[in-house]
Order: structure tokens, then sequence, then C-alpha cells
């Protein structure tokens, strides 16, 4: 409880949340159940991309990241080029004011000091570092949590992205790459951290048909029915920043190797459940559905990485492209193989034991995919036990992330914690 003379401290979050991504949300989400859960008596609202989605799904007040609404689409006309123009001015005073009334700004989580999709400086890197010079102009702490980094080529983007970090009053990272990809571009992260995803902090759902023999750390006995159903997570992938000459290229294939590991796996008589993780890809659900007319494929309508766990906690096995579909599928301890279009998919898989089950996402070779796809269903039962001890150490570290985290964005909170664990 917050002392009658004292204001409760306000905590704004930051991001791309509410827009149709779900491994950003999910990340939102992990971060709201941990404020809930040790500072309750924090006021909390968010300066976002789809503030009606996150007010009503997380009631949180939120406020629109940019103040003029067609700022990802391409502009083309007079008009609309000078509308983005303006809505920069518009935005760095926006940012300024939303930030000042302010204690403490959370990033929570995403991939927000990398480009490896496309991206554009003065989109949502210019938005990065308006939060994070303000902050350092208001004396509001500012703490990127668990975030994703690379190396990035548009020299601009780099730049405005290492200021944000160094503006920035705390920082952690999801993986070691993310680390060292800051401290290359000139950052110094000797005190920074390096803990799992955020979403692995989102309860698990529990399984489909719990099994005694599991609990006790046995393996699992072989179903004895037909093979079970394939998650396959899929993307509207077009490659990273740097390939945009290739992009249609790199689609094109992506989807048609993917198409025909779909259609392979049909042909085995297996069912397919086709997975998404933004708005965005649903135009490769419905060509993947038109070109595999089966009954056997079908296309869950998931909203949340909630919704995500609990389908490939059902699978046999899960096959998917985005980062958060794989962090779903790890988590609820299903035999995974990454279509891996990054490095943070390569780690993921690595941290998980499966950095064997790995395919690039740029060269999809269906027999080869096939190949790898039936060995890793030979081990299942070995990796679900492989899952389940990295899960547990995970769960640990992400424990001490949120301990860090109170420690450096709320001292008195801090304080008053050590107090009451003292004998």
């Amino acid at each position: 409880m917050t002392p009658a003379n004292e204001t409760p401290v306000r905590v704004g979050v930051f991001g791309l949340l509410g827009s149709g991504n779900l491994g950003n949300d999910g990340s939102l989400q992990a971060v709201l159940g941990y404020l809930r859960a040790e500072h309750p008596e924090a006021s909390v609202d968010a300066l976002c991309g789809g503030p009606e989605v996150v007010t009503a799904r997380y009631r949180i007040p939120a406020t629109r990241l940019h103040w003029y609404r067609g700022e990802y689409r391409t502009a083309s006309r007079a008009g609309a080029i000078a509308a983005k123009g303006l809505g920069k001015l518009v935005d760095a005073a926006r940012t300024a004011a939303w930030v000042r009334r302010h204690d403490v700004v959370i990033v929570p989580g995403m991939g927000v000091l990398e480009a490896t999709l496309p991206l554009r400086p003065w989109g949502f890197p210019y938005a990065l570092f308006l939060l994070c010079a303000s902050g350092r102009l208001f004396g509001t702490r500012v703490a990127l949590v668990g975030v994703g980094a690379a190396p990035i080529g548009n020299r601009l983007t780099r730049s405005l992205v290492r200021r944000s970090a160094r503006l920035a009053a705390y920082r952690s990272y999801r993986d070691a790459q993310s680390r060292d990809a800051l401290r290359e571009m000139g950052v110094d992260t000797a005190r920074d951290e390096v803990y799992p995803d955020l979403a692995f902090a989102l309860p698990t759902p529990p399984s489909p048909e719990p099994s005694a023999s599991l609990e006790q750390g046995a393996a699992p006995i072989a179903p004895s029915g037909p093979p079970g159903a394939v998650c396959v997570g899929v993307m509207d992938f077009h490659g990273g920043d740097d390939d945009r000459a290739r992009a249609e290229e790199i689609h094109r294939r992506y989807l048609d190797g993917t198409t025909r590991f779909v259609r392979a796996l049909v042909e085995d008589g297996r069912p397919v459940r086709l997975l998404t993780g933004d708005e965005c890809d649903a135009p490769v659900v419905a060509a993947i559905l038109e070109a595999v007319d089966s009954p056997l494929v079908t296309a869950a309508g998931a909203v949340s990485l909630a919704e995500l766990m609990k389908e490939t906690a059902a699978a046999d096995a899960v096959v998917a492209t985005r980062y958060h579909n794989l962090v779903c599928a790890l988590k609820t301890g299903t035999p995974t193989l990454a279509l891996s279009y990054a490095a943070k998919s390569d780690a993921l898989m690595d941290r998980m034991g499966l950095a064997a089950y790995c395919h690039p996402a740029r060269e999809v070779d269906t027999d080869r995919l096939l190949e790898q796809f039936r060995a890793l269903e030979k081990r299942s039962a070995q990796l679900r036990r492989t899952l389940a001890e990295r899960n547990k150490d995970i769960t640990r570290r992400l424990e001490h992330q949120f301990t860090a985290l109170t420690a450096a964005l709320f001292p008195a909170a801090d304080h008053v914690h050590a107090l009451r664990e003292a004998p």
C-alpha cells in the first residue's frame, strides 16, 4: 500500500503494443504481471501503437504513439509526405510531455534495437530516440527490459539506436548476441545483463492430457494411435532491412518451400495447424490453404500468446518462423524446429538445447526440412525432458530479472521488500 502522504509511482510502458504483433503484446503482458504483483501501488499507462486495444485488453490508459495515423504507410503524395514530416515535430513535443509525467518508463522486450525486418530510421528508431532523450532531459528513468538487438547496416538507423541505448537508464537483453551487438555499436554494456525473453514469464497452459509418469520425470509413453497434429507457424517474411532489393524473391522462395512442406505432411496423413504471430501473416495462411486444399490443414485464430501456447501444447511437434511462435512452443515443452530468419532464433534454440533443429527461412529446402523434422520426432521424448529442465532454469533467471528491475527502478520499494524479508 502507498502511504497516504505519498503519490503512487508513475510508470509508463512504451512500444508498438496493441498493433497486431502477439509477441510485443505478450512482452507487455509479462511486465504488467510483474508490476501488478510487485508494485500494485504503481499508476500505469502506455504510449503505444494501438491504444484502443491496449486499454480494452490490459485495462490501462493508453495514448497513441504517433500523431500522424498513417505513420507506417508508404507516403507517395505530397500531402502525405508533408503530414509525416509535421508528425515528426508534433511527436517530439507529445513524447516529451508524456515522458515528463512519469517517474519510470519501461520498454518491454521486443526487438527495438535491431533491423532484422524492414525498418525505416524515421519510424520506430526515431520514436525510441525521442523517448530516451526525453527521459534524460526530465530525469525519468527509461528501462529497455529484455530487448533484442542486432547489427544494423543503415547508418542513420544505427546512430539512432546507439544514442537511444546510451541514454537509457537501464538495459537488459534477451540473448548474449544482442548485448554483443550493442557493444560493437559503441555502447558500454559492462553492467548490462542477459535474461530469457519476457514471454517466458507468462503462465503456461495446462497440458491437454497430464501424465503421471511425466510428472515423476519418466519418459512419456509412445502414443498407440495415429500421429498427432503438427503446428506450422508462418510469417509474411520478405527478408531483413538489408534485403529490400531481393524482398519478393525471398518471400516467394519462403512461401513455396513452406507450402511444399505442409503438403508433404498432409500426404503422410498428418493434421496441420497453421499459426501466425502478426496480423500481416494472414495472406501467407490464405495462400497455403489455397495451395494445399485438404481438410487436414486448418488455421488457428489465436489472438494472444496464451492462445498460441494452447495450440502448441496440443501438438506433437512445431515448425515455426516467428520468434514468439518458437517461444510459445518451447515454453510448453513441445519438440520444435525453427525456420530461422535471424540470429535471435538460433540463439533461442541453442539455449533450449535444440540447436540442431534450425533451418534457414531464406533458403527453405523442403527435402532437408523433412529430414530434420523426422529426426526431431524420433527424439521427441528426450527433447521434452530437455525442455522441461531448461524451462525450470528460465523461470529462475526471470525471477532474477524482475528483482534486478525493482532494484534499478524502484529503489524505495526494494528497500521495503528487504525490510520485510529481514529476520
